[in-house]
């Protein structure tokens, strides 16, 4: 018996779980969701990379993967989010409420106890006084009693006294008679409320009770269907998510990223040629190396690994702005020239559609002045095929180059006649011609911005450049852009690069 009691004292008490305790854990728990889904957004957003377009279209297939794991994790972040609202409304709310309802219940239950208690009490209370009152009434008789017949065998007593002792035992008598008929009747009263009350009111509240507690069990057992059926919900949603994010990882084709990093940095020029055997035991006097050290920038391999060459939004959206190309190897320069010449040419055939388009729209105003008035369309036609002319000779420049870089044959995009006719029929002045005039002199004839002379010799072995000698006069076509090269042209007519610190500008 010893043992068994230690180790019933030594068992381990286990608090129940209540409807509040429950409510209170999948709150915090929403919570936990809710910051998880948060923290999942925030990062997403610190890893995700803005731009055009075009800009993500032309990206190697692994960092667009990337991104699109990003996108992925925005989207289980939302599901995350859903949960963490499904679990507040659907089971915080609900729980709350119930747990105030069985919380009332429960109150009016025990007040009903505590009523009948307070009965019995009462009860009891005066079950107790009768009975003292019994007690203190019936002990007076048998004193009454004891004195009569002490009255009685007195000699001295007379007629009169012993009468008047009998007459008072019997009142006492009869006050004691009438209380215990109070106190039977008052202990009858009270084993009745007794009875009534452990076998009637207190089961039937303890029956209440224990219905109460298992519809707070059953609503507590639900809540935790619930907890789970709430989670199952989103978890198709985020399988989704995870099956596309492992469906981008299957999708990354290496070849041909690879494949597209070699052309976008190939550089396109040829190895250099084997050196020479110089034999000076022959007298032979060296000769100068044909692997000159080339001044065109080059490619570092880290390069290739680290960040792409920057080229701003503004150039991407202008295709019409003119960039100096020469720096860069030459299938590189071809390539970013053919991809300009492919802007421009797209451009141009949306200005030239809209052009057309408004000059239908001028003849059908023309034959039927009630449409409009075809003067209103002027300004736009003007503007439209000053648009025209700078886009076409802007094509030709880049045209040029391109034949230069070996990317194409030369060919040559005039000024249709239509939209010549539109610009000498406007009003407008000799300054606002610009478009036409640039055109005439950017390929027409190629105007020097002054004259230099070479402070060294220079071999010009590298593509794009020129040679020249020391003291040699030269036109300076374009100034140094900041890559340390400046354009000259010879006395001959050739035309090419040199650096510009053999040169002296005059």
């Amino acid at each position: 018996m010893e043992t068994s009691s230690g180790s019933e004292a030594e068992a381990e008490v286990t608090v129940p779980v209540n409807s509040a305790t429950h409510s209170k854990f999948v709150k915090e728990r929403a919570e936990i969701e809710q910051n998880y889904a948060k923290q999942l957004r925030t990062l997403s957003k610190k890893y995700s990379r803005r731009g055009v377009k075009e800009d993500q279209d032309t990206k190697p297939s692994n960092q667009q993967a990337f991104q699109d794991v990003l996108n992925q994790l925005n989207d289980y972040a939302a599901q995350r989010e859903q949960l963490s609202e499904s679990m507040t409304l659907s089971i915080c709310v609900e729980l709350s409420r119930n747990l105030q309802e069985l919380r009332q219940e429960r109150k009016n239950h025990l007040c009903e106890v505590k009523k009948a208690q307070q009965n019995l009490e009462s009860s009891s209370k005066l079950l107790e006084t009768s009975k003292k009152r019994f007690e203190k009434e019936w002990r007076e008789a048998e004193k009454a009693n004891q004195q009569t017949e002490k009255v009685q065998l007195d000699a001295n007593a007379t007629r009169a006294d012993v009468e008047k002792a009998k007459q008072h035992a019997h009142l006492r008598v009869h006050l004691a008679d009438e209380c215990k008929n109070d106190y039977a009747s008052q202990l009858q009263k009270y084993n009745n409320e007794q009875n009534n009350f452990y076998h009637s009111e207190i089961p039937s509240v303890y029956k209440k009770l224990q219905e109460m507690e298992e519809r707070r069990i059953r609503l507590l057992a639900d809540g935790y269907v619930q907890f789970s059926e709430t989670e199952k919900n989103v978890l198709p949603n985020i399988n989704k998510c995870l099956d596309a994010i492992s469906s981008t990882g299957r999708n990354i084709n290496e070849k041909q990223d690879t494949l597209a990093l070699i052309e976008q940095y190939r550089s396109g020029a040829a190895p250099p040629a084997d050196v020479e055997f110089e034999d000076y035991s022959q007298g032979v006097k060296a000769a100068a190396s044909d692997n000159t050290t080339t001044h065109l920038p080059k490619v570092r391999i880290k390069q290739l690994f680290h960040k792409k060459n920057k080229v701003t939004s503004s150039d991407k959206n202008t295709p019409s702005s003119l960039e100096d190309l020469s720096r860069l190897p030459p299938d590189q320069r071809r390539r970013r020239l053919q991809e300009k010449f492919d802007d421009i040419q797209k451009e141009l055939q949306r200005e030239t559609e809209q052009s057309e388009a408004m000059m239908k729209m001028k003849g059908v105003y023309e034959q039927n002045s009630q449409l409009g008035d075809p003067s209103s369309l002027q300004p736009q036609i003007i503007q439209t095929a000053h648009n025209i002319a700078k886009l076409r000779g802007e094509l030709n420049k880049y045209q040029v180059q391109l034949t230069e870089a070996g990317g194409g044959t030369l060919q040559h995009y005039p000024a249709s006649s239509e939209y010549i006719t539109v610009l000498s029929e406007s009003s407008v002045s000799p300054s606002e011609n610009i478009y036409e005039c640039e055109f005439d002199e950017d390929f027409d004839i190629d105007v020097p911005i002054g004259q230099c002379t070479a402070l060294y010799d220079f071999d010009g072995g590298s593509e794009g450049a020129v040679s020249m000698h020391v003291g040699e006069q030269l036109s300076l076509m374009q100034e140094d852009q900041g890559d340390g090269w400046v354009r000259v042209q010879r006395a001959n007519g050739d035309v090419g690069y040199v650096p510009a610190s053999y040169i002296q500008i005059i």
